[in-house]
């Protein structure tokens, strides 16, 4: 696929780090000729220089055989002219703007083929506090992706010694609940002096203290089989109530705005350290959201704040550095749970496995998103995993059992990659937005058997451990009247 990517800030950078990975050929617009110039020599991709409201500017990057238009520049002016010229001039067929102001989300007509003509808006700050949202609503886990509409989710967990699942084999969880849709699809183990390895999970797999485990499930299973993961004995989880978050800017303010909605539900201090952010802050929260001016990694204003009271402590300024160390610190302190925003994807890695519990980049949160509309086939969701290393992708099957190579087929009939993990069938869901509530039915989540049928309209949701792998599943799904 040839697309054009506006933008080679943190944003434009990882996109055009993770579309590369899957050999697209890709070029990148900005002004700043010194940034294009470290891309192009760090990946496989062409830089131009110039403004991206510039038709011949675009005319350049090749906008005229042109299949996608990412526009992730800073200024949210820029991308939404982009995307109208990209449309009046090259007639570009998808065009996606990252826009932060909220109010493009819900008037059609500025968005649409009459306004600026963008066909998806990304905000990576309100993905991140929708991630981080979920993240508080399942305390135990440390990733929780969503797909076929909310109706099922992948999770990840660290297993914990006593644990009610952990030291049993995955055959014999399966005979413990056999009608239960979950199931395990992936385990990252720890080795001494080595990174995080893969593990294939089979039926004689067993889960070991410490092992990060990758769980598909229908969404009201996610709480119990995180519990039975992470949670020993018969212990209460501890719902989180008391936030700390170190950073008032976009994020920062956010998630206190999404927390405050939720009715006195949680008790939330902000520490910034801008007095005139402070005052900001205090004039747009609401009276019980605490905002203190200061450093989050003052152990004397944590320690005065009762860090040890706290439940989740969020570390989100744009200083990779300070996050890491403040986190660490309130770690120290006492503070039950800290998560980290880091967007140099070198910190992420090396913070994995340390006494952050969570090391969260913004792009990767946002990047499914994208991913969507560069995959081939009917794909509807795409989650990157692994610091972008691993994926987990929803696709439905289309068309019959002539014109597919899944629809109509039992499971142990299908040609998939050894690798590749099948996790769970979401079928029933509408397959347009038109059907009449009288010809719905209710949704069924179905662990997929080696004998299950695959029907037309299946939203299929798998486990890559590896994106290479990406390209034969689509290829797998892909409809062809002559296949044969």
């Amino acid at each position: 696929m040839k697309i054009i990517i506006l933008g080679a800030g943190r944003v434009g950078h990882s996109v055009a780090e993770s579309l590369v990975s899957e050999r697209n050929d890709i070029t990148v617009i900005d002004t700043d000729a010194e940034r294009l110039r470290d891309l192009e020599s760090r990946f496989d991709l062409r830089g131009v220089v110039g403004s991206g409201i510039d038709p011949q500017v675009l005319a350049e990057a090749g906008a005229h055989d042109t299949d996608l238009l990412i526009a992730c520049a800073a200024q949210d002016e820029t991308n939404l002219v982009c995307c109208k010229i990209a449309q009046i001039v090259f007639n570009i067929p998808t065009r996606i703007a990252r826009v932060r102001s909220s109010g493009f989300d819900d008037d059609e007509r500025l968005v649409g083929p009459e306004g600026f003509a963008v066909d998806r808006i990304i905000c990576p700050e309100e993905s991140l506090t929708r991630y981080i949202g979920k993240l508080i609503e399942y305390p135990e886990a440390m990733q929780v992706r969503e797909f076929a509409g909310g109706r099922a989710c992948l999770a990840s967990v660290r297993a914990r010694l006593g644990a009610p699942m952990v030291g049993h084999t995955i055959a014999e969880l399966r005979a413990g609940a056999p009608d239960v849709a979950v199931r395990i699809v992936a385990i990252y183990r720890r080795f001494p002096d080595e990174p995080d390895r893969f593990v294939a999970c089979d039926g004689t797999t067993r889960i070991e203290p410490g092992d990060e485990v990758f769980v598909l499930a229908a969404s009201e299973h996610i709480a119990h089989v995180l519990a039975a993961l992470h949670r020993r004995g018969a212990a209460a989880v501890q719902p989180v109530r008391r936030i700390m978050i170190a950073g008032g800017g976009r994020v920062g303010l956010r998630l206190a705005r999404q927390l405050a909605r939720q009715g006195g539900r949680f008790r939330v201090k902000i520490i910034e350290g801008d007095a005139q952010r402070c005052t900001e802050l205090a004039s747009l929260l609401p009276a019980d959201t605490l905002v203190l001016q200061g450093d989050a990694t003052d152990e004397d204003l944590l320690g005065d704040e009762n860090i040890e009271e706290i439940d989740l402590f969020l570390a989100l300024t744009d200083d990779d550095e300070n996050n890491i160390m403040s986190c660490l610190l309130a770690k120290r302190m006492g503070a039950r749970r800290v998560l980290s925003l880091i967007n140099r994807r070198s910190y992420a890695d090396l913070m994995h496995g340390t006494q952050i519990d969570i090391a969260l980049s913004p792009a990767q949160a946002m990047l499914g998103e994208l991913l969507a509309y560069v995959r081939r086939g009917d794909v509807q969701a795409v989650h990157s995993l692994r610091r972008g290393v691993a994926e987990a992708l929803e696709i439905v099957a289309r068309g019959d059992r002539k014109s597919s190579r899944v629809v109509g087929r039992k499971v142990s009939e299908l040609q998939l990659p050894g690798e590749v993990h099948m996790g769970l069938i979401v079928r029933g869901l509408p397959d347009s937005p038109d059907v009449a509530p009288e010809d719905l039915r209710e949704p069924e989540v179905i662990i997929p058997r080696s004998s299950t049928v695959i029907e037309s309209n299946d939203h299929v949701v798998f486990f890559l451990p590896h994106k290479r792998l990406v390209r034969e599943v689509e290829k797998l799904f892909r409809v062809s009247a002559t296949f044969f």
